[in-house]
């Protein structure tokens, strides 16, 4: 994985697997924290135990981000890296999760509202049908006695 001088190609792959062993088991065991809250937390495992919102998605959002952390700093090796070259992956990445979370709650609201605008083209007015005055339903009284409900 890093490059460390002063090695010899077995030491560094020793290293390297070493690194890479340590990450699966830290990542396994942060996602499985993670299924664990989720299962425990909406009742899943204790019948009609859940757990308030308020801490159940903190503890989500912070596992998260805690992966997405460790992966980037880790396996695409940008823990050793300048803050610049850092920021140069890590902000654009930061602006995308953004604007999808801004794209998504614009058309959440558009959703919500596209009852209440009117179309101002002229002649774009709905025309409202007059129900028809005769319906295939029959009178009460006119209906067969032998199916009664009564």
């Amino acid at each position: 994985m890093g490059h460390s001088h002063g090695l010899s190609i077995e030491e560094q792959r020793k290293a390297d697997l070493k690194v890479g062993k340590v990450g699966f088991i830290i990542l396994l065991l942060v996602t499985l924290g993670e299924v664990g809250v989720a299962l425990v937390g909406n009742g899943h495992i204790i019948e009609g135990h859940t757990w308030p919102a308020w801490l159940m998605i903190p503890l989500m959002i912070s596992m998260s981000l805690y992966k997405a952390y460790y992966i980037v700093s880790i396996f695409m090796h940008l823990g050793h890296e300048v803050g610049g070259m850092a920021y140069t992956i890590v902000m654009p990445m930061a602006l995308l999760i953004w604007g999808v979370i801004a794209f998504l709650w614009e058309g959440d609201h558009a959703r919500h509202n596209r009852n209440y605008v009117t179309d101002p083209r002229p002649g774009s007015e709905i025309p409202i049908e007059e129900p028809p005055a005769e319906t295939s339903m029959q009178l009460e009284e006119n209906l067969s006695k032998e199916f009664s409900f009564q």
